[in-house]
């Protein structure tokens, strides 16, 4: 990928137990569009977990469609976020929005999740 920006399978948050341990305690960005929940890791790279559901979009394809956006903005991000656990959620209505408008929203969470969760 160029600049190093890629998706690979370690970015993946994955498992029941690596979601729960962003629910218990999270910083929490919202707007709009959607919810973001952070935490940080004890690695050194950050990792995505997405929650849309079918509130947010019926068909499929429009589900897909809004986890593609949130993973690219997310790899364009990544290197700014550190060892940051996220959960990204859609919220009702999402599929509607242009994908420039939603890309522009998740660069202001990411943006407000690397300041407060940064390791000190």
């Amino acid at each position: 990928m160029v600049g190093g920006a890629c998706f690979p399978r370690r970015a993946r948050l994955t498992g029941r137990n690596a979601f729960a341990g962003v629910f218990a305690h999270p910083a929490k960005s919202s707007d709009r569009y959607f919810t973001v929940l952070a935490r940080p890791n004890d690695l050194v790279y950050p990792r995505l977990g997405l929650a849309i559901s079918r509130k947010v979009a019926k068909s499929a394809v429009a589900r897909n469609r809004l986890k593609r956006v949130v993973r690219e903005s997310f790899r364009h991000h990544q290197q700014r976020l550190g060892g940051l656990d996220c959960v990204v959620m859609g919220r009702a209505g999402l599929a509607q929005w242009r994908n420039a408008v939603l890309f522009d929203s998740l660069q202001r969470h990411w943006q407000r999740l690397a300041r407060p969760c940064a390791p000190s």
